[in-house]
């Protein structure tokens, strides 16, 4: 990780995972209809709803300014729609879910997931290619929703008789502080998830909350139609991963310790559901062989993984033969072997059948490739039918904006990233989109006007500072434009100096 980023993280508020599945007592089966434990009511000492979430947008600043944040829109596309899904189910449960959510992905073979203040949840890639059905996937999510949905944050925080987060920043600012000793290779992930069991032993996070998680979690798979199968079998495997081989276990069971009790809570509360085939997503299949290639750093790597996949169909062991052509179309794409990616992809798609028009990851991929290897009227043709066929995809939008450059409509793409950067205010990569919309366009203030807004959105204040004193020097911008300009240098500075007060403050808590 870069020595700026880590030390934003040993810093920052708190990168909070929950340590999640703590062994529950078990109850008797008589008692397993849905009850949950009583934590009590949230209370003034609580933190507020907008206390959270501003906890949560400051972390998350710190978040998307880190290399292992994964800003693929494919898998975020996903794993927003799953956790959707997921939030839909609430009133359906009898659960509130009046705050908003936000899913995100992190690159980090381990297998982890984390939730954070004010409804921002993480998922590891390596998660992600753990599992084996959308439903196992789902049931690790649905987990950390239901801490986020109880609000175990702010009663944690309320009955520690603390009611500010900088509180709760102080508390964690001395565990954090040791992230810096670990190896930078690791990533965000170590600030996240490796330091799990301190937190739960600094805190004293009640496990209460950890069994209220669990059967919030598995009320809202079984209220979103997912099998609730998914969660007893994931957890079984991970635990059996455990037992046999103390080196390899996986980080989820370090985080989140296991047992039998546990586990045979889950399943009998499935049992009792009743088992159902659930309708799985089309687009699972793609989004797991996609996670496997994206959390690769190298040319070496992505060779691999495709020889791998190779391996796999040639031995009739691929767990999805869609699946593993596609892998081996993105991986060959990865290493600009455009022919041999081209050929793959066409596997996967023959793989897929008639089941309709495609998916997102099928079709974005597809136009990716034509433009990369200078088919630019193709890979304009193949995005424009993506985001008719699937209008809420974010990825097809992007493909879109970049088969517009490349076709070297660039007042076009210009317009259009202009409504994207406006429906996506907090997602960077549209901004660094717009930036290079504006570089092929020649309008350099803009170009910086851009940045800074990306960098703003990572909590990179002086970086920003840096491109809108960029922008005024360009001498391409009119009076107006220079206006706007000096307006968001001010608000920025004012930032930064903001930034630095909290940061003197949580060191009076450290």
């Amino acid at each position: 990780m870069r020595a700026p980023v880590r030390r934003h993280w040993r810093h920052a508020v708190v990168a909070l995972l929950i340590p999640a599945l703590l062994a529950p007592t078990l109850a008797p089966r008589a008692a397993f209809a849905q009850s949950l434990p009583s934590l009590g009511q949230s209370s003034a000492s609580d933190l507020s709803p907008a206390t959270e979430r501003r906890l949560g947008e400051r972390i998350m600043r710190e978040i998307r300014a880190d290399p292992d944040y994964l800003a693929d829109l494919l898998l975020s596309d996903y794993i927003n729609m799953l956790g959707g899904r997921l939030v839909a189910a609430t009133r359906k449960a009898g659960l509130d879910a009046s705050q908003s959510f936000e899913f995100f992905v992190v690159r980090d073979a381990r297998v982890n997931a984390f939730s954070l203040p004010g409804g921002f949840i993480g998922i590891n890639t390596g998660l992600i290619v753990t599992t084996r059905t959308e439903s196992e996937l789902a049931s690790v999510v649905g987990h950390e929703t239901g801490h986020v949905l109880q609000h175990h944050i702010a009663r944690m925080v309320g009955q520690s008789g603390q009611n500010a987060w900088l509180a709760l920043g102080g508390i964690l600012l001395g565990i954090l502080a040791g992230v810096g000793a670990r190896s930078a290779d690791l990533g965000l992930g170590i600030a996240m998830g490796g330091q799990g069991l301190a937190v739960d032993r600094q805190l004293r996070f009640s496990r209460d909350a950890e069994r209220e998680a669990d059967r919030v979690g598995f009320q809202l798979l079984q209220a979103a139609g997912f099998d609730t199968y998914g969660m007893p079998a994931f957890f079984e495997r991970l635990q059996r991963a455990d037992s046999i081989n103390e080196a390899g276990v996986p980080e989820y069971v370090r985080t989140h310790p296991l047992t039998t009790e546990r586990i045979a809570d889950m399943l009998n509360r499935a049992r009792n559901t009743g088992y159902r085939q659930p309708e799985q997503s089309h687009e699972y299949a793609f989004v797991r062989a996609r996670s496997l290639v994206l959390q690769q750093k190298s040319a070496s790597d992505y060779a691999e993984i495709a020889n791998a996949m190779r391996s796999q169909i040639r031995t009739q062991t691929a767990a999805s033969v869609m699946g593993a052509w596609y892998a081996i179309a993105l991986a060959e794409y990865k290493q600009q072997h455009w022919d041999a990616a081209r050929e793959a992809l066409t596997h996967a798609q023959q793989a897929f059948g008639g089941k309709g028009p495609g998916t997102p990851s099928l079709v974005v991929l597809d136009s990716d490739i034509a433009r990369a290897s200078g088919r630019a009227e193709d890979a304009l043709r193949l995005a424009r039918a993506a985001r008719e066929t699937f209008p809420l995809s974010q990825a097809a939008d992007m493909a879109y904006a970049d088969a517009l450059i490349a076709n070297r409509r660039v007042a076009d793409a210009s317009q259009f990233l202009q409504q994207q950067v406006t429906r996506y205010r907090s997602e960077p990569v549209w901004w660094r989109a717009m930036a290079g919309a504006y570089a092929a366009a020649g309008k350099r203030a803009k170009q910086h006007e851009a940045l800074a807004e990306q960098y703003a959105l990572q909590g990179q204040w002086m970086a920003a500072v840096s491109q809108l004193k960029m922008a005024r020097a360009a001498g391409d911008a009119d009076f107006y434009e220079l206006s706007t300009i000096d307006a968001r240098l001010h608000e920025f500075e004012r930032r930064y100096k903001e930034d630095k007060e909290e940061q003197k403050e949580l060191k009076q808590f450290g």
